[in-house]
């Protein structure tokens, strides 16, 4: 028995009633550029796309801890995502995987797909009927791809960006999109954007293995829209470490974390506000009080927020210490 047989009895065996003859048509066309990547040096797998489509996002990227990352786009068989994570779940390598449900696609002719294994094998597909220009590239732990393209310098352009870029997967898989946009991007334009990044190895909690899951459906520029709402991300991530400190008593790491938080966005007043609230539990009422000065300035419903922490247990149950952090508030 051959081995594009056994890949093809592999793929009914994870994937009961896909065959040659049921699988679904040609789908949506969500033409578009997309990455797909693991990190070397951390082993986080991850994705990213632009589309002029709405809510690219939820069709073409997909991604599974410990497993691998999918992007499914052209005329658009979603089914790519899922099957390819389970056959990779199971063993098979991306090329594998990918093989397999192409030799059973009937579509197969106008279909785009990468993707890239836990192990850092890569496998890419672009369909002799695509819509020009379009086409594919495959580097070390990556692929890039895109179809409907304005010119064919699309795709070798995202390949040297991810190579050139440094810093995290988030920050190389967004400057390989961007490069995409500055070469002459998707013929018909922008519209939405999404990037999706799990941690190496799955801890069997999903919703804690999934590192990143930002979505921008539908914007004038939504690259631009998305590495803002990165970057809120990582203020965020920041955030919740302050939080995990405080709980184990870490003061400095926390005010450390915290302030790292603000850094990134020096204008979110809840960020503000947690940092201060932080402060006071750790006995630094006066550090505390400029920051709720600030904030209670800006906006008074942080105030009216103070008295009612104490009974959830986020402040010290000490109305003299409420008073004194409501000192500072704008007289009404």
């Amino acid at each position: 028995m051959n081995t594009r047989l056994l890949i093809c009895l592999a793929v009914v065996a994870f994937c009961p009633g896909i065959s040659a003859d049921n699988r679904p048509p040609p789908g949506r066309l969500v033409h578009t550029y997309s990455i797909v990547a693991r990190d070397p040096a951390t082993g986080d797998l991850g994705a990213a796309v632009q589309s002029h489509w709405f809510s690219v996002g939820s069709l073409v990227i997909w991604a599974e801890a410990g497993v691998g990352a999918v992007a499914t786009q052209s005329f658009v068989d979603p089914a790519y995502g899922p099957l390819g994570l389970e056959l990779m779940r199971g063993g098979k390598t991306a090329g594998q995987a990918l093989a397999g449900l192409v030799s059973t696609d009937a579509g197969r002719d106008v279909r785009q797909v990468a993707m890239v294994d836990a192990n850092g094998n890569v496998a890419a597909h672009t369909g002799t009927k695509c819509i020009q220009s379009a086409g594919h590239i495959i580097g070390k732990g990556y692929s890039v791809q895109a179809n409907l393209m304005r010119n064919d310098r699309i795709w070798p352009a995202m390949s040297a960006a991810f190579e050139k870029a440094k810093g995290d997967l988030a920050e190389r898989m967004l400057a390989a999109l961007e490069a995409a946009e500055s070469a002459g991007g998707d013929i018909r334009g922008r519209q939405s954007a999404a990037i999706v990044i799990v941690k190496a190895k799955s801890s069997g909690r999903p919703w804690a293995d999934r590192m990143m899951d930002l979505r921008v459906e539908d914007h004038p520029q939504p690259l631009v829209e998305l590495r803002r709402l990165v970057k809120l991300h990582r203020a965020y991530d920041h955030m919740n470490q302050g939080d995990l400190a405080v709980e184990h008593n870490q003061a400095e790491r926390a005010l450390k974390e915290y302030s790292a938080a603000e850094a990134l966005i020096p204008d979110n007043l809840e960020m503000k506000f947690w940092h201060a609230v932080a402060l006071v539990n750790m006995k630094r009422t006066e550090e505390a009080l400029p920051l709720f000065r600030e904030i209670f300035t800006r906006d008074r419903s942080w105030a009216e927020l103070v008295p009612r922490l104490p009974r959830s247990g986020l402040l010290q149950d000490d109305p003299m210490l409420v008073r004194r952090v409501l000192s500072v508030a704008p007289k009404q």
